[in-house]
């Protein structure tokens, strides 16, 4: 199923299908979260979209946080990595002589 469907003509694209459908309507099997801000609702793959149009707000907002709840814990090792990293990058120009 496609949300958008267009074509390329020279340099145009030609938009000949739009599907608007509120996000709760999107299933997390198609959904990713990116690391911006308080992280960024991604659609994974766009050849593959569920759409539940049945499905309510609180649940998708339930698994919302569920799925934060995981993201976030791996952010975090991530930042550590990174700022041990440039503390090492730090001591090794510390102890560098100026040019």
């Amino acid at each position: 199923m496609n949300l958008l469907s267009y074509h390329v003509e020279a340099t145009q694209a030609i938009v000949t299908k739009v599907r608007f459908v509120p996000i709760e309507f999107l299933g997390w099997d198609c959904l990713t979260i990116g690391a911006l801000g308080w992280g960024q609702i991604q659609i994974a793959n766009s050849n593959f979209i569920t759409v539940n149009p049945q499905y309510s707000r609180k649940t998708w907002m339930i698994e919302l946080c569920d799925v934060l709840f995981e993201f976030y814990p791996k952010e975090i090792t991530k930042i550590n990595d990174r700022i041990e990293y440039f503390r090492q990058v730090r001591e090794f120009w510390l102890a560098k002589p100026d040019d």
